[in-house]
């Protein structure tokens, strides 16, 4: 209880409490309001968000190869405390997990479904574009928003000795002001669950989907969140090195497994090709689709897809950031932009490419289900896509287990970094948190997530991350140009 800022605490467990009771109290009104705002955000702001996106992949990019790629996280005597290995495995369990699954065969489809931009009959065209908006949505743009926000925090806080916090990336003029800083910290947390808990009801609705189409076993989503948020609380409160390193270790070996299952079982030639050509199409169309606004239109595809992806991104940005930076202690700016925004997206492509065209040769060859999975029920997408393979109920079944690691290894570290946020010295090097804290976040997260498929389902949690993580997008802007302000300052000196 030393370490607890009782301010940033309270406030924003006061917060938290007060907007999901207002939800819960006015599920239709609230219902309503998510969607209308969703709508308002997107056709109003949409164009920012897009310049925003790009900015952070550009930013990002230009300092791998900048006068300032050496500069190492910590110290030039600092070195790295996890392998190569571990540190992929923990960051990206942390800022993929349960989206990949849950979208990984839905996106595409998805895609090839709405896009308002196909050409009737032309099925080379419409799956390649179906794929490269699938890179889009998931690969080196939300990875730059990431990167680019991650070695803002890793630096003030390891070469700068500054509290692990949001507040402490916007200059002295901003620390100096206590109820800016506070309330620039209280904004983080807030979105940080909030981003958290969108993915956990994800995650919630996919096993829900998935043991009622595979076992016909029909398992409240609320049973799902309450067992589930029991387990993240167990492995928070076991730390870094004894839960979320192991768990996410585990959730990279099985979804290695999934991924080499698919490859070997399903149309093995097909999808190396694809893979080939969908990327030639990605680099392709990359600033074209990039910054498509859909100004000439009248779709709204791009409301739909694109800018809620970037938001939801913007949205997890204060967690998974603050996550990679309390794991990168040692590594140099170019190590960090490599492994945070290139490795990741590489995976990304792969397994968008192995998953994503094993159901697109569904599609193409009439085999199944598929298109018709993801336009009634996307939760069960992926294990319609089982169904045409050898083995499916071995692959299912290592599917929910996956799931659920996802799920814990997502809740307790967006527990442990909402932890970090709200403690007085924001959780240094040694992770000292309080536990009342971590406990507390850990069960928040599942009654948000709760809350919110209750008043509307995967459009009520798509909208609370569209409301939270445009506002923190702006905030990272600000905390960039500060970065590269020190990093000048460092080189000169």
């Amino acid at each position: 209880m030393k370490n607890l800022n009782k301010p940033r605490f309270l406030i924003s467990v006061f917060l938290l409490l007060f907007i999901t009771t207002v939800v819960y109290l006015n599920l239709d009104a609230s219902s309503a309001f998510f969607s209308s705002t969703q709508l308002l955000l997107s056709e109003y702001l949409g164009w920012l968000i897009i310049i925003i996106a790009n900015g952070f992949l550009i930013f990002s990019t230009y300092l791998v190869f900048s006068r300032f790629q050496h500069i190492r996280l910590g110290g030039s005597s600092a070195s790295p405390a996890y392998s190569y290995r571990t540190w992929i495995a923990m960051l990206f369990s942390a800022g993929l997990g349960i989206g990949l699954l849950f979208y990984g065969v839905a996106e595409p489809i998805g895609n090839l479904n709405d896009y308002p931009g196909m050409i009737e009959g032309n099925l080379s065209y419409n799956a390649s574009k179906a794929l490269s908006l699938a890179n889009l949505h998931w690969g080196l743009h939300g990875w730059a928003i990431y990167s680019a926000l991650g070695l803002c925090i890793a630096y003030t806080t390891y070469n700068k000795n500054k509290p692990f916090r949001v507040s402490s990336l916007l200059g002295q003029s901003v620390e100096n002001n206590k109820l800016l800083a506070a309330t620039i910290d209280i904004i983080a947390i807030l979105t940080t669950i909030t981003g958290i808990a969108t993915s956990l009801g994800l995650g919630a609705s996919q096993i829900s989907g998935g043991l009622n189409y595979v076992f016909n076993l029909n398992v409240s989503e609320m049973i799902l969140i309450a067992l589930i948020t029991i387990l993240g609380l167990v492995s928070v409160l076991l730390g870094l090195d004894k839960g979320i390193k192991r768990l996410s270790q585990l959730n990279m070996t099985i979804a290695g497994v999934l991924l080499l299952a698919i490859l070997i079982l399903g149309p093995t030639l097909f999808i190396l090709n694809s893979i080939i050509q969908n990327a030639g199409v990605y680099l392709n169309q990359l600033i074209q689709m990039a910054t498509w606004t859909e100004a000439y239109d009248s779709s709204v595809y791009q409301n739909a897809y694109t800018l809620f992806y970037f938001s939801w991104w913007f949205a997890w940005a204060p967690f998974v950031s603050l996550f990679i930076a309390r794991i990168s202690y040692g590594r140099t700016v170019k190590e960090f932009v490599v492994g945070v925004l290139f490795v990741p997206s590489l995976i990304v492509f792969i397994w968008m490419g192995v998953f994503g065209n094993a159901a697109i040769y569904q599609v193409l060859n009439n085999i199944g289900n598929i298109a018709l999975a993801v336009s009634e029920d996307v939760t069960t997408a992926l294990f319609v896509l089982y169904d045409a393979f050898s083995f499916s109920l071995t692959l299912s079944t290592l599917t929910l287990f996956v799931i659920v690691t996802f799920f814990v290894t997502s809740s307790d570290s967006g527990a442990l970094v909402a932890s970090m946020l709200s403690s007085k010295k924001g959780a240094e090097i040694d992770g000292d948190s309080p536990l009342i804290s971590r406990a507390t976040w850990a069960i928040l997260l599942g009654v948000l997530a709760a809350v919110l498929l209750k008043a509307g389902g995967l459009g009520a949690l798509q909208t609370a991350v569209v409301i939270f993580g445009i506002p923190f997008s702006i905030i990272t802007v600000f905390a960039c140009r500060e970065l590269y302000k020190s990093f000048k300052e460092e080189v000169i000196n």
